[in-house]
């Protein structure tokens, strides 16, 4: 048998876990997104019903934008443990038929040996629906990267998809077919602006980019980057699945505010409830923190950053959410403050010690 990369992405992920709790809301565009108020400044949507978005709503625009383009729709606060134990289910379920690599709530890489991808990405797509009341669609290929872009040709909106069976199958033997007219933006891991620097150079589809000179694409990106969108051209990709959970090398949290804030003493005190949160987290996760950083973005959108090393790696709150407060003194704080944010970098606890 051959071994495949299957994708699986579940439709609407947010929305479909909030139907199937108001199931009076089937009929109905839903919109989940922060506290589930379309009046609150400074929320965004986080998942749209394809309903919802054939009003133009997308995951990211705020709120009340959404509001403005859909306002019959259903506005549901994020709930994450909820969608939480929705995406495990749906993993226990994807674990019976191979090897699962999580990607995050909604999506996975699950790596299967068959002779016949179609038929077992149609089994998995009904199991799924079966056991926890979710639909999928399913992307074939012979590596992660044509995996991943597969997906994206049968979701139930998408633009332009080749087959309405939820299931499609991207390899090297279709690639160039399929992929080599479709600008470069269409790629895993190229966006907007990078494909806008593609095209300054005359680099405007992908099957340029899989014919470009990696040398004169190093040139212009970089010794890394470069090479790396020539193979992203060419459709390369891992062949296997990572099974070990991804060990985080930091962590974030970040605050926008339904007020800008002007006052120093609410933003220090803004930074040290974001750093202790962070710093509990991490502690109670068996790590500890070697450098800690704070964002500040001001009312004009303009943002900063700036970081420093701890002596040594701590465990200790109080030491954290201290050189967070510090930080503020390298900011110059003289306009209003939008978002505050705090990110540690981490290492393990020596238990040795």
């Amino acid at each position: 048998m051959t071994a495949w990369i299957l994708h699986v992405d579940l439709d609407q992920f947010q929305a479909a876990v909030e139907r199937l709790r108001h199931p009076e809301l089937a009929a109905r565009p839903v919109i989940v997104g922060g506290s589930g108020d379309p009046t609150q400044s400074r929320t965004v949507v986080t998942c749209a019903s394809y309903e919802a978005r054939e009003h133009g709503v997308r995951a990211g625009m705020p709120l009340r934008s959404a509001a403005r383009r859909c306002p019959d729709a259903a506005f549901l606060a994020v709930d994450h443990d909820t969608y939480e134990r929705a995406s495990e289910q749906v993993m226990d379920v994807l674990r019976e038929f191979g090897n699962v690599e999580v990607l995050g709530w909604d999506e996975a890489f699950l790596g299967v040996e068959t002779d016949d991808p179609e038929t077992l990405a149609q089994r998995i797509r009904a199991r799924v629906d079966e056991q926890t009341g979710l639909r999928c669609s399913v992307g074939v290929g012979d590596n992660t990267h044509r995996a991943k872009l597969a997906t994206g040709f049968v979701k139930p909106k998408g633009a332009g998809a080749p087959t309405r069976t939820g299931v499609f199958r991207l390899t090297a033997q279709n690639w160039d077919t399929v992929m080599s007219e479709r600008a470069p933006d269409a790629l895993w891991g190229v966006g907007a602006r990078t494909a806008k620097r593609l095209a300054a150079i005359g680099i405007a589809t992908v099957g340029e980019l899989a014919a470009a000179d990696p040398a004169a694409l190093a040139a212009g990106f970089g010794a890394r980057t470069g090479p790396w969108l020539h193979l992203l051209g060419a459709g390369t990709g891992r062949t296997e699945v990572h099974t070990e959970p991804r060990i985080p090398r930091g962590r974030s949290h970040s605050r926008t505010f339904p007020r800008d804030l002007t006052d120093p003493a609410e933003i220090t005190a803004g930074v040290e409830e974001l750093a202790a949160a962070v710093a509990h987290e991490v502690v109670a996760a068996g790590r500890s923190v070697e450098r800690v950083a704070v964002t500040v973005r001001t009312a004009s959108f303009f943002t900063s950053s700036h970081a420093r090393k701890l002596p040594s790696a701590s465990t200790d709150v109080d030491e954290i959410v201290t050189t967070a407060a510090s930080l503020l003194e390298l900011f110059p704080l003289d306009r209003p403050v939008r978002l505050l944010g705090v990110r540690v970098d981490l290492t393990d606890i020596d238990t040795d010690a």
